[in-house]
């Protein structure tokens, strides 16, 4: 999905929080900075003049955007450390002798003001290069591939050993007391399932994100995401147990109305909003996946997540369950995958 950085405020955060490609893309850009203060900055006369544009240009967009430039870097330099920024940089820059203060850009705040400048052509060519740069990492982090970025936590595998214990009791209940054709009546209540958490069927999920006819679509959800699915899972099963023992075997669409409330439930919405922000979220920063049913709940992806499935705090999935102390971990999810 082609992304526009000049319209969407998510997008534009999303690069500005991934600190794994920004270092990458301050190299390429080969941008000149001021080291002051312990920060690197450019004045807004240097901003203008990288992109092209008059200064004035750079002073509206400013005043029009203020509390995000803010957010990502822009300061007001004033007082003293005016006083100090004007002794050590007189020569490499145009200040009036008398002005109270000055705007300053830091590199985040910098890049972020070429993402909302549309009358510069500089900046239109930062926007693609960015993207690349973004685009890029992630695959060289991931292996060329996005499917099982969500495997990259170090919270995933516990998760999904949990997930699969309480799928169990779903499915032994479907078996017992819901009727129907066996292999028809279970993906017909999994559907409703993912219909409640996630708005969209199974199906529905598995074109977004391309997924093939033997992949498991519980393996593509991130840790947080599929310990909400193994509560809700769990409380289906013992709902199906529970009016099962009461009024007999169930159908698939009293099954379904199960989910529904259970969805609407006071104890389970927030968890399955909380969901829904997840994958809608992190599926569009990580796997360019729009997801549209749920675009409501969309956010900025954390400086913290880009780390825990990028950076530093990421791990290699497949290099984990190699290891002997985990074949029997590796025997259990082949064997779910397998179902």
């Amino acid at each position: 999905m082609a992304k526009d950085l000049t319209t969407s405020a998510i997008d534009r955060q999303n690069v500005l929080n991934n600190n794994v490609a920004l270092p990458r893309i301050q190299e390429a850009l080969d941008v000149k900075l001021l080291e002051f203060d312990g920060r690197y900055v450019l004045t807004k006369q240097m901003v203008a003049e990288y992109y092209g544009v008059d200064y004035r240009t750079i002073s509206r967009y400013v005043e029009n955007h203020q509390e995000e430039l803010e957010h990502n870097g822009y300061f007001l330099c004033k007082g003293k450390s005016l006083k100090d920024f004007k002794l050590r940089f007189v020569q490499d820059i145009d200040v009036p002798k008398n002005t109270p203060q000055i705007g300053l850009f830091d590199f985040r705040s910098f890049l972020n003001i070429g993402m909302i400048l549309t009358e510069s052509e500089k900046a239109k060519e930062v926007r693609a290069r960015i993207l690349d740069i973004v685009i890029a990492t992630i695959n060289e982090k991931t292996g060329g591939g996005t499917k099982y970025i969500n495997r990259r936590d170090r919270e995933y595998l516990p998760a999904a050993i949990q997930e699969e214990n309480y799928h169990k009791n779903l499915t032994e209940a479907v078996n017992k007391y819901v009727d129907g054709h066996k292999t028809y009546k279970y993906a017909q209540v999994m559907d409703a399932i993912y219909k409640a958490v996630f708005c969209e069927k199974a199906k529905e999920y598995r074109k977004l994100l391309d997924l093939g006819a033997k992949d498991n679509v519980r393996r593509t959800l991130y840790a947080e995401v599929l310990r909400v699915v193994s509560s809700f899972e769990n409380c289906v099963a013992f709902e199906i147990t529970r009016q099962a023992k009461d009024r007999g075997v169930l159908t698939v669409a009293e099954v379904s109305e199960i989910c529904k409330q259970m969805a609407e439930h006071p104890l389970q919405a927030p968890y399955v909003y909380d969901a829904r922000q997840k994958m809608a979220s992190r599926d569009l920063a990580f796997r360019d996946v729009f997801h549209g049913n749920i675009a409501e709940y969309l956010k900025a992806v954390t400086p913290e997540e880009f780390d825990k499935f990028i950076g530093s705090k990421s791990l290699d999935f497949d290099a984990i369950l190699a290891l002997p102390e985990n074949q029997e971990v590796l025997k259990v999810l082949k064997q779910a995958e397998d179902e």
